[in-house]
Order: C-alpha cells, then structure tokens, then sequence
C-alpha cells in the first residue's frame, strides 16, 4: 500500500506527517506550482518540497502544470511525476 501527502504546503499539512506516516509520494500544490515561471518564492518552495521528498525516498508530483515552462523547471529540478491540463483536460468517463 502507498500513501500521498495532497496539496503538500498548505491547510493542514505538517512536517509531523512525513515522520509518522508510511509516505511514498509528496504532491507539491498547484498554488507553488501556478507562478514559479516568474516569482522566485514558488520556485524555491518547490525545489525545497522536492529535496525534502527526495532525502526522504519520496516520489514528487507537481499538481496544476499547465504550461511547457512549468514543466521545464520542475522535470530540471527532479520532479518524478506531473499533474495537470498540460497533459490533459477532464472529460467524462464515456469520452475516456
């Protein structure tokens, strides 16, 4: 069994959880993800969670990657796995 951390920064998430639960996969908030093209804080919050999931043998996914710059930045800095309309809109489940 896996377990994810959703929405990694924000509401109640806590560094606590990463030392007491069995944490395979940290998932990075769309929120950080959103700017990191052009503020400086979203990119070093996001370089920061994915070196923190990495010292900890945790999978990184970024969640809310809508552009080829966003992806760019993440997949150079080690995000494992991505989320988000670059790859796919929602459709439902007869179109799937």
């Amino acid at each position: 069994m896996q377990f994810s951390i959703d929405d990694f920064g924000t509401g109640y998430s806590s560094l606590t959880y990463l030392q007491r639960l069995p944490v395979s996969f940290l998932k990075i908030d769309r929120s950080f993800v959103r700017d990191i093209e052009t503020d400086e804080g979203d990119r070093a919050i996001c370089k920061t969670v994915m070196a923190l999931g990495h010292t900890l043998n945790m999978s990184i996914v970024a969640e809310g990657v809508e552009t080829l710059a966003q992806f760019a930045f993440l997949e150079a800095n080690g995000c494992d796995r991505f989320q988000g309309f670059l790859f796919g809109r929602p459709v439902a489940l007869a179109q799937l």
